[in-house]
């Protein structure tokens, strides 16, 4: 974003024990408890800290005193923002090594990032250089810079222009970020190094990665440990997209009956992995199931078995006789080697248990030879599954939306991990802080249904509070796993319920930006109305009638709005006419990749907008208009406007100073928005004026059919839009939406 600022702190060694998002947070505790004197003291501290989420439930205020007394002489004792972060840091140490505190434990997508411990392996990063170099090689922009060498820092040096990260992205998911979008230049100004990486970690999110403990200045600053657990988490996500029963339906094989399947779909990727790994072992004779990617597969023996039953052909009967770990493992990649199964791995890895390569190992074994092999039937069986549920696409935007939320859960598969509750009691949390009585809840695993349909029973009674329509659903038709219910009611039922949920979510948010509020309504109308007269404002003549009108479907409308919140983002030669199927799909990869680039937080699909899939385009439309008043808001709180009588200049919001000869101080115009530059992090611009990059400098000075006019005013817009959400409503002319017969008399939004 434009106006962001990194938190710098004097003490390197200080500073990187945390991230941006970290210190922006702690900065905002600390300057929140200064006293009328503009002082903290040490008496201060107990207070806030035992508040923290960190330390909630480790310390009470006492025990934070007398841990904080060992420190400081006296309560009284001033103390400064580092020397805050230092008795966070020893707070945190006490805490990681208190009796019966809890060890952190979750699934590869929910490995969060240590700020005490920014030890990296190198065995990982030689395999994810390894990675890169191979699937990136001959990349036309990166092969200049490759292979790096997994000896130096250069996979590091090379991430910090966020180029390489977004390409990564790309081999994982095709398609998720349109390259037109990515600054590609040999030298890139600050501006567009920080464009890039705004757009990695947004597109990174919506392929499923958990970024919530990592900043843009985090990777400027190529921090190792960030860096590379980015990185794993995107290899990670690519080595495992095959494996569920959409992309690869022989895996029904793995169950006895049809009536396994849904428990199949409702596995997390490296559970399904471990599945398949079993199925073979089983059929090769070793007992022992597998039961995780580290301990268990030290001694080599299970790699021995699964590798003789897939590809006997390649077997060393020695394998097995081999007494040394080490030796078997060795043998173990020999015979991986034959296969063609790239070494993700060393002997010393296996050796050492390291879960992160073995399961990079596993799943590439995967790929390789699956030794799957089932009869028709059942593959049809598995498709009609799959068509019904996990191929939909509203249920991929729910998913990566909770996964973004940041909460403890991580979600594999809406439709199956909604149905004991506690998933959407996170959720309700997090969008509505407090409204969940967690003593009433119980957390998986679940074994009593009862207990799953009090927590049902909660979600439906928090989504009354907040004014949802729940017709004719209960807490119990979660649970009761009815065949008809899951593949009809119980969809329809989720899909409207989180839709309700996820809507909440952008109007509470942009209610928060209400600075200047009267306390009106957020709408549907009112987004609508607030892009249309964004659009306007820079003088063009495109409107959209609600969020399903059909011209939406080229693109142009959201280009052009886009261009008119950030004049600098919308490249104009990249834009088609969108006549045809083929150019509205250019324009609509590239309305995602630049709103992304933006700052914008989304997840549709470039068939959403040529579609015109009504509650997908208020999203985008939503989110545009969160980060345009955000920038307004945070550039008014950091520039207050001063009075014309103290000599100063009079400005708008939105309005950024231009120096001018006479007085050194500055006149400006309405929606001037700043671009960094190396000197001073900001250049100064004309009024929307929208910039289209060419070959000489990366941007033009004019935009095709651009008519720059005054726009309303930040403070009209965010008072004309803000209000209280508790009593939403509907614009009927805006949605025009119908809801299905299955749900009789409701009044969802927006559905």
């Amino acid at each position: 974003m434009s106006s962001y600022v990194g938190v710098l702190v004097s003490d390197q060694w200080l500073q990187s024990q945390f991230t941006q998002v970290e210190l922006r947070s702690l900065k905002s505790k600390f300057v929140s408890i200064k006293n009328q004197n503009g002082k903290v003291t040490v008496a201060d501290l107990p207070p806030v800290m035992a508040k923290l989420k960190a330390f909630s439930t480790m310390f009470t205020e006492e025990d934070i005193k007398g841990i904080l007394a060992e420190s400081y002489a006296g309560a009284g004792d001033e103390i400064d923002f580092e020397a805050f972060l230092r008795a966070y840091i020893n707070l945190q140490g006490r805490a990681t090594t208190k009796p019966g505190s809890a060890k952190n434990s979750s699934s590869f997508l929910k490995a969060s990032t240590t700020t005490l411990l920014h030890t990296i392996s190198e065995s990982e990063k030689a395999s994810y250089v390894a990675h890169i170099n191979s699937y990136l090689g001959d990349d036309p922009f990166l092969k200049q810079f490759l292979p790096l060498d997994p000896t130096t820092n250069d996979l590091f040096d090379l991430a910090k222009d966020g180029v390489l990260l977004c390409k990564l992205i790309n081999i994982a998911v095709p398609g998720t970020i349109d390259e037109r979008a990515i600054n590609t230049k040999r030298v890139i100004n600050p501006w567009e190094r920080n464009e890039n990486h705004t757009l990695c970690l947004n597109s990174a999110k919506a392929i499923g990665c958990t970024v919530v403990n990592i900043g843009t200045q985090d990777l400027v600053e190529g921090r190792p440990h960030l860096i590379l657990g980015l990185i794993s988490q995107i290899i990670k996500i690519q080595l495992l997209a095959d494996l569920n029963l959409k992309k690869t339906p022989q895996l029904v094989e793995l169950v006895e009956d049809n009536s396994d399947v849904e428990e199949l779909m409702g596995l997390a990727p490296e559970k399904v992995l471990l599945k398949w790994m079993n199925y073979h072992l089983k059929k090769a004779g070793y007992e022992k199931p597998v039961t995780n990617f580290s301990s268990d597969l030290k001694d080599g023996k299970a790699y021995t078995y699964l590798l003789n039953v897939l590809a006997p052909e390649h077997c060393n009967p020695a394998t097995l006789d081999m007494k040394d770990p080490t030796e078997r493992a060795k043998l173990v990649l020999d015979h991986a080697e034959r296969m063609d199964c790239k070494r993700y791995l060393s002997p010393k890895d296996i050796v050492e248990g390291s879960a992160n390569l073995n399961l990079a190992f596993v799943a590439q074994v995967f790929h390789q030879r699956s030794g799957l092999t089932t009869d028709s039937k059942k593959i049809s069986f598995a498709e009609m599954i799959t068509d019904d549920v996990q191929t939909s696409r509203e249920e991929r935007c729910f998913r990566l939306w909770i996964n973004s939320l940041g909460i403890a859960t991580y979600c594999n598969n809406v439709f199956e991990d909604v149905r004991n509750g506690w998933l959407l009691l996170e959720v309700l949390d997090k969008v509505s802080p407090g409204s969940v009585d967690w003593k009433q809840a119980s957390k998986p695993p679940i074994k009593m249904p009862f207990r799953k349909v009090e927590n049902c029973n909660q979600v439906i009674k928090i989504g009354k509070q907040l004014k949802f329509s729940l017709v004719n659903v209960a807490g119990n038709d979660f649970v009761q796993g009815n065949k008809k219910l899951i593949l009809g009611n119980l969809i329809f039922f989720v899909s409207a319920f989180l839709w309700q949920l996820m809507r909440f979510n952008m109007l509470q948010l942009l209610k928060n930006l209400r600075s200047r509020s009267q306390g009106k309504e957020i709408t549907d109308a009112g987004i609508l109305k607030w892009a249309n007269d964004k659009v306007k404002s820079t003088g063009r003549t495109s409107q959209m009638e609600s969020f399903k009108d059909k011209s939406l479907s080229n693109g142009l409308f959201f280009l052009e709005l886009l261009s008119s919140v950030e004049p600098r983002v919308v490249n104009w030669n990249l834009v088609t006419k969108g006549e045809s199927d083929e150019e509205k799909r250019l324009n609509a990869t590239y309305i995602i990749s630049v709103a992304r680039k933006l700052g914008c937080s989304i997840f549709l699909l470039p068939e959403d907008i040529m579609e015109v899939n009504q509650k997908m385009i208020l999203t985008l439309t939503a989110s545009i208009m969160y980060w345009s008043l955000q920038q307004q808001v945070e550039e008014a709180e950091s520039s207050p406007l001063p009075s014309p009588t103290n000599g100063h200049s009079t400005t708008s919001p939105d309005a950024s100073p231009v120096p001018s000869p006479a007085n050194g101080r500055s006149t400006t115009t309405r929606d001037a928005s700043p671009i960094p530059s190396p000197a001073n992090g900001y250049r100064t611009t004309t009024p929307d004026a929208s910039l289209a990059p060419s070959p000489a400098n990366g941007y033009s000075s004019t935009t095709p059919d651009a008519s720059p006019a005054p726009s309303v005013s930040g403070e009209d817009e965010i008072s004309s839009l803000s209000g209280d959400v508790s009593n939403l409503t509907i614009d009927d002319a805006a949605s025009d939406t119908t809801m299905s017969s299955q749900v009789e008399n409701a009044d969802t939004p927006v559905v």
